[in-house]
C-alpha cells in the first residue's frame, strides 16, 4: 500500500457526535468517516496503515486504521457505531468490517475493545497480518506547537474515493487528558474517510488516532468552511491498556503470579516477549487476608490460581481468557482441612488441575476435575513411600502423568503418579542427575514426555537445570549461571510455553528476571522484567503457559 504524504483538505468532514475537548463543538465526527486531503504517500511509506470498510454495500462507510501488531489495529471507535454517536460495545462488530492491509490482504475484523473515555478502539483481525510490522507507539504526548503528521484514505479536495493513502502536516495546539487539538498547515486537512487514521510525531511514533475535523476544503464540504482544525484521541498514555488488550489474542503466552509484600500480582508475557503490567489479584478475585505464596496453571486459555491466604487456607480462582476473574473459593472446604500449610504447587493435565500442598512437612495431593469437583486431599507418603520434613514442592505434567519433586534435608526427591492413579516411590534426584550443594527449592515444567527440573542450592546462590526424560533417564545438572548471571534467587517459577521452557526468578536485590530455553537447547540471556503495578518486596513466583 502506498504511504501517506501531507494532504491538504481531509479532516473537516467529522460530525459533532462527541464533546469537542480540544476544539469547539461543531467538528464533524467520524460517524461517516473522514479523510486527509494532502499528498499521496510514497510507496512503502507507513505500511502499517490500513483501510477499513464497514457495513454492507448499501450502507457502507470507510475509515483508516493502523496496525498495532499482527493481530490488532487501532482506529476510531465511532467508525463502528451502528448509529452516529451510539456507544460501541466490546465484542464482535455490529456490522461486517474488513481491513485492507498495505500488502493487499483483506481481513475481517472480529473483535472490538473500545475505550469509554475517548474515541478509540483496538480491533482484532480474524487472521494475522503477514510481513507488516506494527506501528511504534509514543510513550509521551508531544509538546504544544509540535509538527505532527496525519495519514488516511479519505477524500481529497478533488477525489471522492481516492483509494490511495495521503498524509498531511498538522500543528499541535493543545493537549488534555484524552485528546489532542491539531490544525492543518497550509491547506492540509482531514476529510471523510480519514477518521481512525494515525497521528505521528517526528520520530514516526503513534501519538493519536484521528477523530473529528472541520473538513475545510474537503470535497463535498461547504465552500464557506475554511477551518482545518481537528481532534485526535490520545494513545501515548495507554501503553498498559494496549498490552492488556493484546493479551486477549488467542495463542501461547506465559502467565505469571508474583508475591509483592502480602499481595499477589498477575502479569502476562506476550508472544513477542513484551510484558503487560501486573494486576492485583485480590482486587479482582477477593481479599483473602494477604497472600503467603501462590501457584498458577494454565488450562486452555484460562489461568488457574491457587493461593495460600493470610488465614492459612488455600484459595482458588480462575482468570478467564477474556481477562475476567472469578472469586476466590476456599479449597480446604472442598478438599479437606490441612494444618500448617507452607507451600503449594499446581499443574494441569488435560482439563484437570492437580494441586500439591506441603502441610506440616508432609506432601498432600488433590485434583479439581474439569467439571469443577475436588477430590479429598491425600497424604502422598501413604501411597508412594515415606517422606517428611519437606520444605519445597514442585509439579509437572509429562506424558499425561503427574510428576512431583520434593525437597527434604537439602536433597531433592522425585515421584510419578501414573495415569492409573498409582504412585511410584520417591527416588533420589542427585543419584540420577548429579550432586550439588544443599537444595533450597525446586520447580518443574513438563514438555511432551519430559520433565524439566530447576533447583536452587546453597541458599539460592546457585541454580541448576536437568531433564527427566520420558524413558526414565536423567540429564546431568547444568549450571544456569551463564544465563541467569550471578544472582541469589528467592523463588523460581517454571512453565512450558509453546514447547519452550520459560523461567522467572525473584532475586535478593528485588528484581524479576526471565530466561527462555528454546527447543534447540539454546538459552536466552536473562532480561529484567518491569514489575509495573507490583507493590511491596518481591517474594514467591509461579509461571505457566496458556493458550
Amino acid at each position: 500500500m502506498s504511504s501517506p504524504r501531507p494532504r491538504s483538505a481531509r479532516i473537516t468532514g467529522l460530525l459533532v457526535t462527541a464533546t469537542a475537548t480540544a476544539v469547539s463543538a461543531g467538528l464533524v465526527s467520524a460517524g461517516t468517516a473522514n479523510a486527509l486531503a494532502g499528498p499521496e504517500a510514497t510507496a512503502g511509506q507507513l505500511a502499517s496503515v490500513a483501510k477499513l470498510n464497514i457495513g454492507d454495500e448499501a450502507h457502507s462507510r470507510a475509515c483508516t486504521a493502523t496496525l498495532v501488531d499482527q493481530w490488532w489495529i487501532a482506529t476510531a471507535a465511532s467508525c463502528f457505531a451502528a448509529v452516529p454517536g451510539q456507544q460501541v460495545l466490546a465484542g464482535q462488530p455490529a456490522m461486517k468490517s474488513t481491513a485492507t492491509l498495505s500488502n493487499g490482504q483483506a481481513v475481517e475484523v472480529v473483535d472490538l475493545q473500545p475505550r469509554t473515555d475517548r474515541d478509540l478502539v483496538l480491533a482484532r483481525l480474524a487472521t494475522p497480518a503477514t510481513g507488516i510490522a506494527g506501528i511504534k507507539r509514543a510513550t509521551a504526548a508531544s509538546a504544544a506547537g509540535a509538527e505532527l503528521t496525519a495519514a488516511g484514505f479519505g477524500r481529497t479536495k478533488t477525489e471522492w474515493v481516492p483509494e490511495k493513502l495521503h498524509t498531511g502536516t498538522f500543528t499541535l495546539g493543545s493537549v488534555d487528558a484524552t485528546a489532542l487539538a491539531i490544525t492543518g498547515k497550509g491547506t492540509d486537512v482531514l476529510c471523510k474517510g480519514d477518521t481512525g487514521g494515525p497521528l505521528l510525531n517526528a520520530a514516526g511514533e503513534l501519538v493519536g488516532v484521528n477523530s473529528r475535523s472541520w473538513q475545510g476544503g474537503c470535497l463535498g464540504a461547504p465552500a464557506t468552511e475554511t477551518r482545518t482544525g481537528a481532534v485526535s484521541a490520545r494513545i501515548d498514555d495507554l501503553g498498559e491498556w494496549v498490552q492488556q488488550v493484546r493479551a486477549l489474542t488467542p495463542g501461547w503466552k506465559a502467565e505469571a503470579v508474583v508475591q509483592g509484600g502480602t499481595g499477589l500480582f498477575q502479569g502476562i508475557r506476550l508472544a513477542d516477549g513484551s510484558w503487560t503490567g501486573f494486576t492485583d489479584a485480590q482486587s479482582k478475585a477477593g481479599d483473602i487476608g494477604g497472600v503467603r505464596t501462590a501457584a498458577v496453571a494454565g488450562i486452555n486459555g484460562d489461568t488457574h490460581v491457587v493461593a495460600l491466604g493470610g488465614d492459612g487456607r488455600l484459595h482458588h480462582t480462575i482468570r478467564k481468557a477474556d481477562g475476567t476473574w472469578g472469586s476466590f473459593g476456599d479449597v480446604n472446604s472442598q478438599a479437606g482441612a490441612l494444618a500448617d500449610i507452607t507451600q503449594v504447587s499446581t499443574v494441569s493435565i488435560g482439563t484437570d488441575l492437580h494441586v500439591l500442598a506441603v502441610a506440616g512437612g508432609k506432601v498432600f495431593h488433590t485434583l479439581r476435575t474439569g467439571a469443577g469437583n475436588w477430590t479429598p486431599f491425600g497424604d502422598v507418603a501413604a501411597v508412594s513411600s515415606p517422606i517428611g520434613g519437606v520444605t519445597s514442592i514442585a509439579t509437572a505434567g509429562a506424558g499425561g502423568e503427574l510428576h512431583v519433586a520434593a525437597v527434604t534435608g537439602g536433597k531433592a526427591y522425585h515421584a510419578v503418579r501414573r495415569t492409573t492413579g498409582h504412585w511410584t516411590v520417591w527416588g533420589d534426584v542427585s543419584a540420577a542427575a548429579g550432586t550439588t550443594g544443599p537444595v533450597s527449592s525446586i520447580v518443574m515444567a513438563g514438555a511432551g514426555a519430559d520433565s524439566h527440573i530447576v533447583i536452587a542450592t546453597d541458599n539460592g546462590t546457585r541454580q541448576y537445570h536437568s531433564i527427566r526424560y520420558g524413558n526414565g533417564t536423567w540429564a546431568p545438572f547444568g549450571d544456569l549461571r551463564d544465563y541467569l548471571g550471578t544472582v541469589t534467587v528467592k523463588s523460581v517459577g517454571a512453565g512450558t510455553v509453546d514447547g519452550e521452557l520459560q523461567l522467572a526468578a525473584t532475586t535478593s536485590d528485588n528484581k524479576l528476571l526471565h530466561i527462555v530455553r528454546h527447543t534447540d537447547r539454546t538459552w536466552t540471556p536473562a532480561t529484567q522484567v518491569t514489575t509495573q503495578g507490583v507493590t511491596g518486596t518481591l517474594g514467591s513466583i509461579s509461571l505457566a503457559g496458556t493458550l
